[in-house]
């Protein structure tokens, strides 16, 4: 019998997603009737709002069941582009918007089309578990720059400098961010964005979690600040996080027209559409504001108590610290006082007190946890005495 040929080199390369495998083991120990205080999650515990699911209903009942336009439905790229308008100042056609299954595809499409093998991408640190699998399957290199909470976790201008080599060719930038729930403010993207300017980079927005702001924070959209920004910007957002549509996979991305062009034409080789009657469900999110700024404000009020209990209880425990987060539904506590390897201090915490957090290194930056606060306040409450409990352990 012969030998099987290997597997490409991008199977054998490309890591799996951390926060999902940490997630199932959760789900898999609950199914199995453990009490299991789950922070592993990164999607709100809300359902759909009944308006948007509605929509979807009728349009799956009035036969909006074939194959759509590569890029989206006309009238919710309208809306998309509408959307820029109103909330940013941005001029926007329909012809920029390409809709994409989730937001993850979206940013991994506007990687496709910038990036080439021997490419560098710069990805601060902590970043989002799927970005460096996302380069590494365009070929390129990811160029990672440690952003600790020394820094509040942000990236600065000098240090984006000190990273660009004449094989740099795009930066991420995450803001609000998953993990850590960081937010730049509008002067330290512009900052940013003047280096990626001076050196002719693209730069990738991911703007998934805009509207999840607190403290009057009021979100930046980096395409804004100048015709030449925005030439070399490509915005990332969607319907997952803002309007607790996780499952329904539709992401957004808006780019300058010959990117958006060479997006569509991929995704067009790749996926198709994004499911036809779950488009309009998108839609009456955006056309029937009055309903959607009532189901976001109501999970906004939910996510800031919690942000604000989390945060509190997690600083009264001994060698804990943790910053509290502007934005997103993410703490990221420091653990590092105890010793332990992040990975091996949330498999123990996880056996010992059936408590599941993610790992700092799965993001980039080790010696911390993420924990995400898009659960109950009583899960939160006895996750963190769990959590307490443990440590005091590892203190004796």
């Amino acid at each position: 019998m012969s030998t099987p040929y290997p597997l490409s080199v991008w199977a054998r390369n490309v890591s799996p997603s951390p926060t999902l495998a940490i997630d199932a083991k959760a789900k898999a120990l609950a199914a199995a009737g453990e009490d299991v205080c789950g922070f592993a999650a990164g999607e709100p515990d809300f359902d759909t709002p009944e308006h948007i699911k509605e929509a979807c209903i009728v349009a799956l009942k009035g036969g909006k069941t074939k194959y759509a336009p590569t890029p989206g439905i006309e009238p919710l790229r309208q809306a998309i582009a509408e959307r820029y308008g109103v909330e940013y100042g941005l001029k926007v056609v329909p012809a920029q918007v390409v809709v994409s299954p989730g937001g993850k595809f979206s940013c991994h499409l506007a990687v496709m089309a910038t990036c080439s093998p021997g490419d560098e991408v710069i990805i601060p640190a902590p970043y989002w578990v799927s970005y460096p699998e996302m380069v590494k399957l365009a070929g390129a290199t990811p160029k990672f720059v440690a952003c600790d909470d020394r820094a509040g976790f942000k990236l600065t201008p000098a240090q984006l400098e000190a990273a660009i080599t004449p094989k740099t060719r795009l930066v991420i930038l995450n803001s609000p961010s998953n993990p850590t729930g960081a937010v730049y403010t509008r002067a330290e993207l512009q900052a940013l964005a003047a280096v990626a300017l001076k050196h002719n980079l693209y730069i990738l927005s991911d703007e998934m979690y805009e509207h999840l702001v607190y403290d009057g924070v009021t979100p930046t959209c980096i395409a804004t600040f100048s015709p030449e920004i925005e030439a070399r910007t490509i915005v990332v957002a969607g319907f997952s996080k803002t309007y607790a549509m996780t499952g329904w996979r539709i992401g957004t991305l808006v780019a300058p027209l010959p990117i958006a062009k060479a997006i569509a034409e991929i995704q067009s080789q790749m996926s198709s559409n994004v499911t036809t009657f779950a488009q309009y469900g998108a839609l009456a999110a955006l056309k029937e504001k009055e309903k959607t700024a009532a189901a976001l404000k109501e999970m906004l009020v939910a996510f800031d108590r919690r942000r604000k209990l989390l945060h509190a209880e997690l600083n009264k425990i001994p060698g804990v610290s943790c910053l509290l987060a502007e934005g997103a539904f993410y703490l990221f506590p420091n653990i590092s006082s105890f010793g332990l390897k992040d990975a091996d201090f949330c498999a123990k915490l996880l056996e010992a007190e059936k408590v599941a957090a993610v790992p700092g290194s799965a993001f980039g930056l080790e010696g911390y946890l993420r924990l995400s606060y898009a659960t109950s306040d009583a899960i939160i409450l006895k996750g963190v005495e769990r959590l307490a409990r443990f440590c005091a352990t590892l203190k004796k």
